[in-house]
């Protein structure tokens, strides 16, 4: 009975020292402040005093950069955020290599944001957001390997410029399209001329073939009982009926 007090002074120690891993956390056990080895989910006892765990979580993360000043290689300042999505594969490396990983990762990416826009111009940067992004993601991935982390996505959010870039951009883009629209028309008129230029050879080197078209419009206009057909008459023909008497003889 004298050992009784003891034994629950055990049974408390111990049940103190149990611990819960989730299956979506590895646990890094130290033993007197060195690392012993990796824990699986479930329960796992840790002696008090001597040992301890840190759990970590596997799954991925989402690391919203903060939104950075950025000036483009042709001196255009921008405003630039973007998302980072990473997991740790290695429980051991993150807690051993690198303090506060999350916070890490952030702060590379930032910097690395910021690096990589530098060295673009602005045209690139808002039609190549997709190729700035993946050489981003490629970069924090090859910095963090060594910290257990793996970088799986990159995007660029949002990039903010100036409001007088804004309405510059925005002119410049109306321009192009007024462009377009002239070279797009002029170029009809071109097809249009060549087309009528061909249509005019082919009736000029047919017989009668003038003749059948003129009818043909006259038919096309007199179809509206509205319309006034006005005929020309070459000059020829009237001094023709000039030299004509009332009695129907030429004059002499």
């Amino acid at each position: 009975m004298q050992f009784l007090p003891f034994l629950f002074l055990i049974l408390i120690i111990l049940l103190s020292g149990l611990r819960q891993v989730n299956q979506y956390e590895r646990g890094v056990k130290f033993t007197m402040g060195r690392f012993t080895k990796m824990v699986d989910p479930g329960w796992r006892l840790v002696i008090p005093v001597f040992q301890s765990m840190q759990k970590v979580d596997l799954r991925l993360k989402a690391v919203d950069v903060p939104s950075q000043d950025a000036i483009t290689k042709d001196n255009v300042s921008a405003k630039i955020n973007a998302v980072i999505y990473y997991k740790i594969i290695d429980a051991a490396k993150s807690v051993i290599e690198v303090e506060y990983v999350h916070y890490a990762v952030q702060q590379l990416a930032q910097t690395t944001m910021r690096n990589i826009v530098g060295e673009v111009s602005l045209d690139e940067l808002l039609s190549q957001r997709k190729v700035i992004s993946q050489k981003i993601e490629k970069l924090v991935d090859e910095a963090t390997v060594n910290w257990g982390v793996e970088v799986t996505a990159t995007e660029l959010k949002d990039i903010n410029l100036p409001p007088d870039m804004v309405r510059t951009i925005a002119k410049q883009a109306e321009a192009e399209r007024e462009r377009r629209a002239v070279i797009i028309n002029s170029e009809g008129e071109v097809a249009a001329a060549q087309n009528l230029a061909q249509a005019a050879n082919i009736l000029a080197g047919s017989n009668g073939a003038l003749h059948l078209r003129t009818l043909n419009s006259i038919n096309d206009i007199s179809s509206d009982q509205s319309n006034t057909v006005v005929f020309t008459v070459p000059l020829e023909i009237l001094h023709a009926f000039s030299g004509f008497q009332n009695n129907g003889t030429p004059k002499a």
